[in-house]
């Protein structure tokens, strides 16, 4: 039974928002397929690992019969990108089975009841609701994300904390050894809210956010965060946990005060990073007045020296960082100028752009 004909982007653009969360193997076989479902000229996709859920539409009403399946969605991806651009696909459903046809090229594919699909439980009461362009929270995200751990045993850092307040988002993400704090505006008024966002949704969210004033709609439900833009929704579990309090561990009186330019120091660091030892991936910065060296060696006794030229008149200090933490923050920030701002060989480093108080990193030191 013939169910559906329409070009390949046209299928293959919604399926691939939603796929970037399907396990390839699940301890659930059917978690492993895309529920595609069709009403009247919308055709609906929606993949879920229990924690996430990621609901897309084909952007063009596509003619054929209304209908409900679920198949493999790596498969099918596979398929469609395989296939040449501007090709007519067409798909046909028979016997518990969807039938692939393109040009001369057939496909079988076994199919899984769609009433068997499960579904996240969505809570309807919003707790607070708020809107801002995909742009600024791409922005926002980018600034903060790679600060996040990876599969720390203290679950609630492997994630992003978000918080309201009055008019603004904060988002704040640190792995123990290093924090990163952006916030923004918004045209609402907010009541004071927290909540932990699970570190694979930040990554699909990020991946699908284009860089566009349209809007994306964010509201806390409970237990639950609903991010809704263009036609693609995407619901996450919120990580059940405190996140430490980021306002303890900014440095204030921090004295070893300076400007430099971003990618200057970006590319010092690049070179020098080398010859850093691979396992520790130490750096030592030397301060003195008017200069800055950056100092790499490894267990080979090779050594790499940089030396940067600053405005500075304090007092010395030898500090020592993981490199790719500073690495990190000044590939992902996009101001010319930053601020650097050290206490002593003990105590961690500020990093802030000149006149905007809407970013912070903080970087603790390490012994080298």
């Amino acid at each position: 039974m013939l169910i559906l004909q329409a070009e390949r982007d046209a299928l293959l653009k919604p399926l691939l928002a939603v796929t970037g969360i399907v396990e390839r193997r699940h301890t659930l076989p059917i978690l492993s397929n895309v529920l595609i479902e069709k009403k009247g000229g919308q055709v609906g996709f929606l993949a879920t690992d229990l924690e996430i859920q990621i609901t897309t539409a084909s952007a063009d009403e596509l003619p054929g019969e209304d209908f409900r399946l679920t198949t493999s969605a790596k498969k099918l991806q596979d398929i469609l990108r395989a296939i040449p651009d501007k090709t007519t696909v067409t798909l046909e459903q028979l016997d518990g089975r969807l039938t692939l046809k393109a040009g001369k090229s057939r496909f079988n594919l076994q199919t899984l009841p769609a009433e068997d699909f499960p579904l996240l439980s969505v809570g309807s009461a919003s707790e607070s609701s708020f809107s801002l362009s995909q742009r600024e929270l791409k922005r926002l995200i980018s600034q903060v994300q790679f600060a996040m751990a990876v599969q720390d045993i203290r679950y609630y850092l492997n994630g992003l904390l978000m918080q309201t307040d009055g008019n603004q988002v904060k988002l704040i993400a640190t792995d123990g050894h290093r924090l990163a704090f952006a916030s923004a505006d918004v045209e609402a008024t907010l009541p004071k809210a927290e909540v932990i966002l699970p570190r694979k949704t930040i990554l699909e969210l990020y991946k699908l956010l284009q860089d566009s004033d349209d809007e994306i709609n964010i509201e806390v439900l409970a237990n639950q965060v609903r991010f809704s833009f263009g036609s693609t929704v995407i619901i996450s579990k919120v990580v059940d946990g405190k996140f430490p309090d980021y306002n303890r561990v900014i440095p204030l009186d921090n004295d070893k005060i300076f400007l430099i330019e971003r990618l200057t120091f970006l590319h010092a660091l690049q070179r020098a990073a080398i010859l850093a030892n691979e396992k520790f991936r130490g750096v030592r910065l030397v301060l003195a007045p008017g200069k800055m060296s950056i100092l790499c060696t490894n267990s080979e006794q090779e050594e790499a020296e940089e030396e940067l030229e600053i405005a500075y008149q304090g007092g010395e200090l030898e500090i020592g960082f993981n490199i790719n933490y500073l690495l990190d923050v000044l590939t992902n920030l996009p101001a010319d100028t930053l601020q650097m701002a050290f206490g002593d060989a003990n105590r961690s480093t500020l990093v802030t752009i000149p006149d905007y108080s809407n970013f912070k990193y903080i970087v603790m030191p390490m012994r080298i």
